[in-house]
């Protein structure tokens, strides 16, 4: 109602400028019957001949009437002895004093300038403070209030993060029954930090805890709080805080909050700035809380690790929650959720999906329903079918088929032996993840061809055998090249790239080399505004800097030994692969399995359906420590292996 109120004010003022201008600037309207005007020697004629009844004379014009009845205008200059001549004439002349102008009109027509500049000045300012009737009111908080139309979600609309949901559980019971906690000297978390990598369900999480409690929430982002102004950032803090005292029990949602709770002293313009302001007074309202106060402020961000220490102390936010990446079960759970309301098909099968899908999080996991579908209706289907799904799969991973994109026939061959090269590695090394599809159709904006490996079971660690294996399976593209070709290409540009830097690792980080012992060689330090790893802190020698390079290139070497080996030894089985994916551009693992013959091999290892599909490049699951890339593999052109 007031932002109402406020927009017809703006428009009463729009009106009012508009009839001023129309008042100005155009002449009054004339009347029904039309007023001759005549020149001052016919006006003499006619007064001459008799023609003239009447005569008003006003200023230097002269209104009268003709005998007929006709009304006349004219001008002259000086009537003071023309009246007396006329009127001995017989002509009734009428002398009207001069018109005075309203003063309320002299003064629009002096201020009318400055009230059209003022007016222009309140519309662009009403307009860079985004509307809604917020012009000047800089220090209000952006916060949305949400009251009976708060989040209709709650923790049954979760899915995937038990854990998470069990700790807030025990805020929503605080908020409901207070006195349950405080009889026992307890003191409930006056702040709780959400930490979890982008799509994890953060938001979502404060959302149904704000629906489980049935209390006002707030949200607001972190960027809403800085703006250009100094000190506004720290006025909206407080004005957050005093209206949320007044609708507590409440919940302060603040979401991506590394937006204004940056580590102090480190960016570049100085100690002092508008964020540290308002980083300073959100301090301030935390330790200001009453311990008997019924507001609690959530906030969620991916960047734990740039927060300042002083917002993560017990007494601030207290309580930390890791929303990590599902594992298989909570994928599947999370699948469920976002499949209510759709038709699946019969031969859908969300644990198989849910195995399919290592390191997806709930964003992906949604979005590949979305695809699902969305291919589905395209095909003209009426339900959602697996195959869709699969495609959806690869669409999420890799991005759509570009079979527009034309692909000579010589550089279609090498992919196919790249890829090929790439998954039968994979295949002669039993330790390896099984392959789950090969291709040499086009994906996405770069992807020539890809391999994609399915993990087994969820994995948290890497030996050192894997990770060599590793190596070898993203040497085998550009070794396969080698052997058939006798040349190679720049499509391995991104394989040589991660196994690269998977055998620095090893050597630098994971105390795997025999020379170098078990140390770690090397300091990454983060700037905190300028990004994320953009300097390394060396603090060892230049001679330990060439045993390292020295390392790296023999843990290389030997993988490449060790693959080329495999492949001349299977040349055979690199043609007959090559030439099959040459003519259908696609194969599935069971396909490939049975073209090399090892179905005797391989039965009984694999249940069916246990398929996994590779992760993005760079992408980090709960299959993987930290420091892993992707399984995916395989790419050739000028483009990063998918």
């Amino acid at each position: 109602m007031g932002r109402l109120v406020k927009n017809l004010g703006l428009y009463l003022i729009l009106i009012v400028l508009v009839v001023s201008l129309v008042n100005v600037f155009l002449s009054p309207t004339q009347g029904p019957q039309q007023t001759l005007e005549i020149s001052y020697s016919s006006f003499l004629s006619e007064v001459s001949a008799g023609r003239i009844r009447s005569v008003s004379v006003l200023e230097n014009s002269l209104k009268g009437k003709f005998t007929d009845g006709r009304e006349f205008v004219t001008y002259v200059v000086g009537v003071g002895d023309l009246a007396k001549e006329i009127a001995q004439k017989g002509v009734n002349v009428e002398v009207e004093p001069p018109q005075k102008t309203p003063w309320w009109a002299n003064m629009l027509s002096s201020l009318f300038p400055t009230l059209l500049l003022i007016g222009v000045w309140i519309f662009f300012l009403y307009n860079m403070q985004g509307g809604g009737g917020k012009v000047m009111n800089f220090a209000k908080s952006k916060a949305k209030l949400f009251l009976d139309n708060r989040p209709k979600v709650t923790f049954k609309d979760v899915a995937g993060c038990d854990e998470s949901k069990e700790e807030l559980s025990e805020v929503v019971y605080f908020l409901k029954d207070p006195g349950r906690f405080t009889t026992l000297g307890a003191k409930v978390p006056r702040g709780i930090l959400l930490l979890g990598p982008p799509g994890t369900g953060k938001t979502l999480l404060a959302r149904a805890a704000a629906g489980e409690a049935d209390v006002p929430f707030f949200s607001v982002s972190g960027s809403d709080f800085v703006e250009m102004f100094v000190g506004v950032g720290a006025a909206r803090v407080r004005d957050l805080f005093e209206q949320a005292r007044k609708y507590q029990p409440c919940i302060i949602f603040i979401d991506e909050m590394d937006a204004v709770g940056r580590q102090r002293g480190a960016g570049l313009g100085g100690g002092h700035d508008e964020r540290e302001q308002t980083l300073n007074q959100l301090l301030v309202e935390l330790d200001g809380f009453d311990e008997s106060t019924g507001i609690i402020l959530i906030a969620a961000t991916n960047r734990p690790d740039i927060l300042d220490p002083a917002l993560l102390r017990p007494g601030r936010f207290d309580r930390h929650i890791v929303v990590d990446r599902p594992d298989v079960k909570g994928r599947e759970a999370i699948l469920e959720v976002h499949s209510k309301g759709k038709k699946l098909a019969g031969d859908v099968d969300l644990a198989v999906l849910a195995r399919r899908t290592p390191g997806f999080v709930g964003a992906d996991l949604a979005n590949l329903v979305n695809e699902a579908a969305l291919l589905s209706a395209r095909s003209g289907q009426k339900e959602i079918r697996m195959k869709d799904f699969e495609e959806g799969i690869d669409r999420v991973i890799a991005g759509p088929e570009r079979k527009s994109r034309l692909v000579s026939d010589k550089e279609k061959k090498i992919i196919a032996y790249h890829e090929t090269g790439h998954a039968l590695v994979a295949k002669l090394i039993p330790s390896c993840d099984p392959v789950h599809k090969i291709s040499i159709i086009p994906r996405g904006h770069m992807a020539l061809g890809y391999t994609l490996q399915l993990p087994e079971e969820d994995r948290f660690l890497m030996s050192k055998s894997d990770l060599l294996d590793k190596v070898c399976v993203l040497l085998g593209g550009r070794v396969a090249e080698e052997l058939q070709f006798g040349d190679v290409t720049t499509g391995s540009s991104n394989d040589l790239e991660r196994a690269t830097q998977i055998a620095r690792q090893m050597v630098t980080e994971f105390g795997m080399s025999e020379k170098l012992g078990l140390v770690k060689l090397g300091h990454k330090h983060h700037e905190v505004f300028l990004g994320r790893d953009i300097g390394e802190e060396r603090n060892y020698s230049d001679e330990v800097a060439y045993t390292i390079d020295q390392e790296v290139k023999m843990i290389i070497d030997s993988c490449y030994g060790r693959v080329r080996s495999l492949l001349e030894e299977n040349s055979e089985d690199v043609e007959k692969v090559a030439r099959v994916l040459l003519e259908k551009e696609v194969i599935e693992g069971k396909e490939l399995t049975v073209l090399l013959g090892m179905e005797e091999q391989l039965s009984g290892e694999e249940p069916e359906g246990s398929e996994k599909t590779s992760l993005k490049e760079g992408q980090k699951s709960s299959e993987d420590t930290p420091e892993e890339q992707s399984y995916g593999t395989g790419l050739v052109g000028e483009a990063p292996a998918v």
